[in-house]
């Protein structure tokens, strides 16, 4: 695993071969990861980690804890992972974002979503919650606890195929997974940041890269990317001006994004090579 990311490191280190090389890694950890996860229901018990069947739906890694009052491995790994490299699960190590991306790119532009989308994330993190607390409240058994994730995670994928693939934006990440919202938000308590430099020339090339609706005319204003950012890295190899880049307090921009490739590389071949149930 050591020399594999020893390989990747070399891959990304150019941004332009970097946007080839990063969906390439984050489709081989879902293959990998739903491997696992089918031939541990076909019998191979020693590929559920835990020993434990779990549902893989992203909304699962909070909504199962609370559901259960047990298990908190998955929300910790969760924000260990967001301290280091903030939202970059969502872009790097998310076993279903992966699909998000490659039908959004089935359209060549994104389009950009009106202002309320976040707002539906927000309000399908509560509900996520709140029917979590009142499963277990109620003590309703763990077979429909299953079949309402079953249907939450499979209307994901109905997202995917429709509304994603038809704006070229990540409808699904950005705008239903509650982990993703959670992931912003606990970005922020990593240093790592993008941003883009008083030079830029708002020629909108980044935000025709961008299908996490990160890049709106406003945001490029600003000169930082908006809230649903999950530092992919697209948009620097987008940037004809090198006006875009990674920031981390103390390092000049190229130190700071060999840190963050250093550390989100590592994850992967970590996650990868653990990436059972």
């Amino acid at each position: 695993m050591a020399l594999y990311s020893a390989f990747l490191a070399g891959r990304f280190a150019v941004p332009a071969d970097a946007v080839n090389w990063r969906p390439r890694i984050w489709r081989l950890f879902s293959l990998v990861f739903f491997a696992q996860f089918f031939l541990g229901l076909a019998g191979f018990e020693k590929l559920l980690m835990t020993g434990k069947l779990h549902l893989p739906v992203p909304a699962f890694i909070i909504a199962g804890p609370l559901y259960r009052g047990s298990d908190f491995f998955m929300p910790i790994l969760f924000t260990v992972t967001a301290l280091l490299v903030g939202p970059a699960w969502c872009s790097y190590l998310c076993y279903v974002g992966v699909w998000d991306d490659w039908f959004s790119r089935s359209r060549s532009e994104p389009i950009q979503l009106p202002a309320y989308a976040p707002t539906i994330r927000i309000i399908l993190l509560l509900f996520v919650i709140v029917m979590a607390l009142i499963l277990r409240y109620l003590k309703v058994g763990w077979f429909v606890a299953l079949s309402a994730g079953a249907l939450f995670g499979l209307f994901g994928v109905a997202i995917m195929a429709a509304l994603s693939r038809r704006n070229g934006v990540m409808i699904h990440c950005t705008c239903y997974c509650p982990m993703g919202l959670i992931g912003n938000w606990l970005g922020r308590l990593s240093l790592f940041r993008i941003k883009i430099g008083d030079s830029c020339t708002e020629c909108n090339l980044c935000r025709t890269s961008c299908r996490y609706n990160a890049l709106s005319p406003s945001d490029i204003k600003l000169r930082r990317p908006g809230s649903t950012c999950t530092l992919c890295g697209d948009c620097i190899a987008a940037c004809h001006s090198g006006q875009i880049g990674y920031r981390l307090p103390f390092l000049f921009t190229q130190s700071a994004r060999a840190a963050f490739l250093v550390l989100i590389i590592s994850l992967h071949a970590i996650f990868l090579a653990v990436a059972r149930i």
